[in-house]
């Protein structure tokens, strides 16, 4: 079962023209479109199922710039800014809580990791700091576990996923934006080898820019027109305990598992040092492009051949204007993995025994769009004018929202970005 996100009213009417259509109702895309909005921008928003039904409501929440890609963290520094604003800029509580993030190490060899990390970004005068274990106690008191130190950084936080992207999506059409539920895109149409417009389930829009923003979607919509874009899926299956008085507001991650702090009183629980990597035929195709990061990750994964590669294959690849796989499948909803939940549980209770008496509320599973090299691609796309990219954030897409969304409205509109985007240029695969 999926997270319940706060529900808004969208529109039901589709336009027949309009600036710039947004494929997508994930937090990028939404984001991306309330930036237009506030610009005097006619915008359009269209999504295969429910807005942010996917991992835009499913993810931790975590809002961080620890252990980033160095080049990433402009962006994540970028949405601290933005993060800390979105209240007063939605009119609504999105749950954001600047309370910190701490990386747990149980070993030197893990702490010296930390430390490369921190070594790495000096130049960008984060609040990041190496924690002792006595430090470790008093920032979150009461654990049994033995810790060699900790990389914390008290300016990183989270957000409520289930009430961010409504709010912005409000925000957005309180200020001009169209956004429609349940209206797949099949195709771009074009004009003079340029974007004119999209084909819908619902018929043509024309428009003169199109952001993809499609998440997990956004590989097999691009093969149909021909271009490669290589990402791979993986799940991360979480809960949430109910109310009950934890050690710490901190977000913390551990070796084999991570909580922070929920709204309600209870706390996101996941096991950090797995996620479930489901084979699809795509891993044939493209897997050559990620050995690398296979070698840093061993151990991570725990790779499955089963229901989703056969669910995988049958679904089209090429459909040109027909019905898309995108209107078979409206929502990924991938299987929970209660074993990977129970070794979070077990491992989160043996280190702060708090835990032990916990109650789970919920459950639920979200599948991750991964690039080769883990940053997202936001570029325009260069044999198609008119067809910029928001996709493949890899798990962290919700933590850099404001900013991604803002430099991927930049970019459609060529205005000065909010960030350098050379991270993020589609041709560096």
């Amino acid at each position: 079962m999926a997270p319940t996100i706060a529900p808004i009213e969208t529109s039901t009417d589709c336009p027949t023209s309009t600036t710039v259509v947004i494929i997508g109702g994930g937090i990028i895309g939404l984001t991306a479109a309330l930036t237009l909005a506030e610009r005097g921008v006619a915008v359009t928003v269209l999504e295969k199922g429910r807005i942010a039904g996917e991992q835009s409501s499913r993810n931790l929440g975590w809002i961080r710039k620890t252990n980033r890609h160095g080049e990433d963290v402009p962006l994540a520094l970028a949405s601290d800014r933005l993060w800390a604003a979105m209240a007063e800029r939605t009119g609504c509580d999105v749950g954001y809580r600047q309370s910190g993030i701490m990386f747990l190490s149980r070993t030197p060899e893990q702490l010296a990791e930390h430390q490369a990390w921190l070594d790495s970004v000096s130049s960008l005068s984060l609040d990041s700091r190496i924690l002792s274990a006595r430090e470790i106690e008093a920032q979150v008191p009461g654990g049994q576990g033995h810790w060699a130190g900790a990389l914390f950084t008290p300016s990183d936080g989270y957000a409520e996923p289930t009430l961010a992207s409504s709010a912005i999506a409000q925000a957005a059409m309180t200020r001009g934006a169209v956004i429609i539920e349940h209206c797949a895109v099949r195709n771009i149409t074009r004009s003079g080898g340029k974007v004119s417009g999209v084909v819908t389930e619902r018929g043509e829009i024309r428009c003169d820019q199109v952001l993809l923003a499609g998440g997990m979607g956004s590989r097999r919509f691009l093969g149909n027109i021909g271009i490669s874009l290589p990402t791979l899926p993986l799940v991360l299956s979480v809960f949430r305990t109910g109310a009950m008085n934890g050690p710490t507001d901190a977000a913390v991650g551990g070796p084999d598992f991570s909580f922070r702090k929920h709204k309600d009183g209870g706390f996101i629980v996941t096991q950090r040092g797995a996620l479930d990597a489901p084979l699809t035929l795509d891993h044939l195709k493209i897997g050559a492009k990620y050995l690398s990061a296979l070698r840093s990750q061993r151990g991570l994964l725990r790779i499955s051949l089963g229901k989703h590669f056969w669910r995988d294959l049958m679904q089209s690849r090429h459909w040109k204007n027909g019905p898309s796989p995108f209107e078979q499948v409206r929502t990924i909803d991938p299987p929970i993995n209660e074993g990977l939940n129970q070794e979070a549980y077990r491992n989160l209770s043996a280190a702060w025994p708090v835990f032990q008496n916990m109650t789970i509320e919920e459950s639920w599973a979200g599948m991750i769009d991964i690039t080769p090299d883990s940053n997202p691609v936001i570029d325009a796309v260069p044999n198609v004018p008119g067809l910029t990219l928001a996709t493949g954030f890899s798990g962290h897409g919700f933590g850099t929202s404001p900013a991604a969304g803002q430099l991927a409205a930049d970019l459609v509109m060529n205005n000065k970005p909010i960030i350098d985007p050379h991270p993020y240029r589609f041709g560096r695969f």
